[in-house]
């Protein structure tokens, strides 16, 4: 078996094509540390077709707001919403945390370089809290009336419901969005998909962007950029700050990563909620993610550098493709499960031994076809991925653990 050294693991990240399906602000940084600059070409282009689908989106998202106020431009996304002007002490601490790393709209993920996730903010829902009490819905998308309760939220997902919120603007409460006081994300995603196809229009944009056909309550772009046609999924978000849902028991007792300082800091960034359904609202914890990735190293151990290169492994190697079965988000959470297991700086010196653990972890939760979300760890982020394309990658990896000193070299 050919052995490997750090340097090799250097040699072999800085001489990839590089990818970066990660929040683009931490991939700004995560390029700015490790790079080479020589073998970025691939970084340059990503880059630049951010910048490019960026503006586009933010003058699409713009134009919307001016017709339906309920929805803000991308520019208003994270630190920037307007439900924090008036917490400068909440906006401070998220500048300190992300300085240098925010670049551009923390709206935006890159999943693959062609395929994109950006959400868009709503404006209007203000003073959120879950509620407590159960309450069955008996109706079809259109409003008619059923005899059997509609199918009851998966763990990561939750009903939303006008109620939650203390203030809500009239412009909520509308038959076109509401049923029985709920927020139904398939009515909210069908009003922002008319007016998004109006704003194409209003913008001259027909001719770089094109919705595409899709099941369910998703809106897909084609965006041409100068560097290639990307892919963008556009999701509603509702984007609420000093909150924590009760599904996500964080942080664990007893455990020692992150510093229970740092882990009040990240709750009081609180969570999304996404229109990704019919009629449930899916939990993200983009905010946290970004901070946790971010900070990840401040003791001066290598997680986020054996992060990209299993990251980068997976890209070459294990699961190539623009839609992945095993994808960045699938890596990141299983890099925050590991961080927890080995809260030690001393634990993640080695740069080799540190690649070798995550990728043995990475095969075990593969060949097992169980990856607990970080945040809601009853929830498997494997439940639903294609068990052949699993196995498959399973294979690829445990060939590579027989001997990975042939492929880093």
């Amino acid at each position: 078996m050919a052995e490997f050294t750090d340097e090799d693991l250097d040699h072999y990240l800085q001489n990839q094509h590089h990818t970066f399906p990660v929040h683009f602000a931490v991939f700004r940084s995560l390029h700015t540390s490790f790079c080479s600059p020589q073998v970025d070409l691939r970084h340059r282009q990503v880059s630049k077709s951010v910048e490019e689908v960026q503006k586009i989106i933010r003058d699409l998202t713009s134009e919307v707001s001016s017709k339906d106020s309920r929805f803000q431009s991308i520019s208003s996304s994270g630190m920037y919403n307007d439900s924090l002007k008036d917490q400068p002490a909440l906006v401070a601490k998220w500048t300190t945390l992300l300085r240098g790393r925010c670049t551009y709209s923390p709206a935006i993920q890159v999943l693959t370089p062609t395929l994109y996730l950006i959400t868009v903010p709503l404006r209007g829902l203000v003073g959120y809290r879950e509620r407590r009490a159960q309450k069955w819905r008996y109706y079809t998308l259109n409003g008619s009336r059923l005899l059997s309760p509609v199918r009851e939220p998966e763990k990561l997902h939750q009903w939303l419901e006008l109620e939650c919120f203390l203030n809500s603007s009239q412009e909520w409460h509308d038959s076109h969005v509401t049923i029985e006081g709920d927020i139904v994300p398939a009515k909210l995603v069908s009003i922002f998909k008319e007016h998004l196809e109006e704003a194409i229009k209003a913008c001259n944009m027909s001719n770089k962007v094109t919705i595409l056909e899709t099941l369910g309550s998703v809106v897909r772009l084609a965006v041409d950029t100068s560097e290639a046609q990307i892919e963008v999924e556009l999701v509603p978000a509702v984007e609420l700050i000093n909150s924590w849902p009760r599904k996500a028991h964080w942080p664990r007792l007893l455990k020692r990563w992150p510093s229970m300082e740092r882990a009040r800091c990240i709750k009081s960034f609180g969570f999304n909620l996404l229109a990704t359904s019919n009629y449930h609202w899916l939990l993200s914890f983009s905010r946290a993610e970004q901070v946790l990735l971010g900070g990840a190293d401040e003791d001066g151990g290598c997680r986020r550098k054996s992060y990209r290169i299993v990251r980068q492994l997976k890209e070459d190697i294990w699961c190539p493709g623009n839609k992945p079965v095993i994808t960045a988000y699938h890596l990141q959470n299983l890099l925050f499960w590991t961080c927890e297991k080995y809260p030690c700086s001393k634990d993640w010196r080695s740069l080799r031994e540190s690649v070798l653990r995550l990728t043995r972890k990475l095969f075990k939760c593969v060949s097992q076809r169980y990856l607990r979300h970080y945040f809601v760890r009853s929830y498997n982020l494997l439940k639903y991925t294609n068990t052949n394309e699993l196995d498959d990658v399973a294979s690829k990896i445990s060939v590579f653990l027989n001997n990975p000193g042939a492929y880093i070299h």
